[in-house]
């Protein structure tokens, strides 16, 4: 990310590994580890990459940003 000992170095992981504990983890009590990994791993591709609401999208899902964003290129092409 950035130079070593920079604050800022760590910060995406971090504030994933935040939402990830705070949204999927702590809500559950997971058997296994088996069980633990396959939910968190369809949380984060059904939720958090497709569903869950982005500062940086603009407050959007990351598929309607895509959409907004293929649409914006078609109307510059069709311009």
């Amino acid at each position: 990310m950035s130079r070593v000992g920079s604050c800022f170095d760590h910060a995406a992981s971090e504030a994933f590994n935040s939402v990830l504990k705070v949204e999927c983890v702590h809500r559950r009590a997971f058997t296994t580890r088996t069980e633990a990994r396959i939910r968190i791993a369809t949380w984060i591709t059904d939720f958090y990459n497709a569903r869950r609401l982005h500062s940086v999208c603009g407050w959007k899902s990351p598929i309607d940003y895509e959409h907004d964003y293929k649409a914006g290129l078609t109307e510059e092409v069709a311009a």
